[in-house]
């Protein structure tokens, strides 16, 4: 291979690798946007490690670093770089893969899950005293307010001691005054749905950019190690 090509390769991974540190830089800014700005987590409790804020922010983050081994590796014509590189990509496209299965096969766990906590997080809300359980209550008030929503399947679950924040008008100075009648378990999870398809069409477009980063470095490895290069 003579050395333009090793040059192309070199500009090729030099490129790709910056390409994909830049994606798993935006998917952490990502998940710590929605971090900041949806703080539904008190009432999914569950599956709470798989929310797809936590689930972005963990990805974007070993992608940033992995993508960076590369970075130098290409750069430097390191073998030892190289190698390590190769290695952790694979071991990152492997559990990307993992994951997909796991949230295709247990669809339905998820969904199971999902009711059990809102009910549950309804109950604790409806028999707390009014200073207690304060995250509860303020998460669960901004759902039904964000998503114009009452109770888990509808204003029944209340059983007559509803939340102001159930209220239609904004805002509500009445004492009888009209209330969503729609629960909050479909539209919630309708909600969740979305984030996880924009989730994972960024970790499948990530995953294109690495397989092809992982092609490219192969050659690019081989060249340097039957040079005897790539240790200084």
């Amino acid at each position: 291979m003579n050395r333009s090509c090793v040059n192309c390769l070199k500009t090729m991974v030099l490129n790709l690798n910056f390409l994909c540190w830049l994606c798993g830089a935006f998917v952490v800014a990502f998940g710590e946007f929605q971090m900041m700005h949806c703080k539904f987590t008190s009432l999914i409790t569950t599956f709470w490690p798989i929310y797809p804020a936590n689930t972005l922010v963990v990805t974007g983050t070993i992608v940033t670093c992995v993508c960076y081994v590369g970075v130098l590796g290409g750069m430097r014509e390191n073998r030892c770089m190289l190698i390590s590189y190769f290695i952790l990509l694979c071991i990152l496209m492997l559990v990307e893969l993992a994951m997909a299965c796991v949230f295709l096969v247990h669809s339905r766990e998820i969904d199971t899950y999902f009711e059990k906590d809102l009910m549950q997080s309804l109950e604790i809300y409806r028999e707390s005293s009014q200073e207690g359980n304060k995250t509860i209550k303020d998460d669960f008030d901004a759902v039904q307010h964000l998503f114009r929503c009452c109770g888990v399947y509808g204003v029944a679950d209340w059983k007559g001691n509803i939340p102001i924040s159930c209220c239609t008008k904004d805002p509500c100075n009445t004492l009888l005054h009209a209330n969503w009648q729609e629960g909050c378990l479909v539209k919630l999870r309708d909600w969740f749905t979305r984030n996880y398809l924009s989730t994972g069409a960024g970790v499948v477009t990530m995953f294109i950019i690495q397989f092809i980063c992982l092609c490219i470095s192969i050659p690019l490895f081989c060249h340097i190690s039957r040079r005897g290069l790539g240790y200084q």
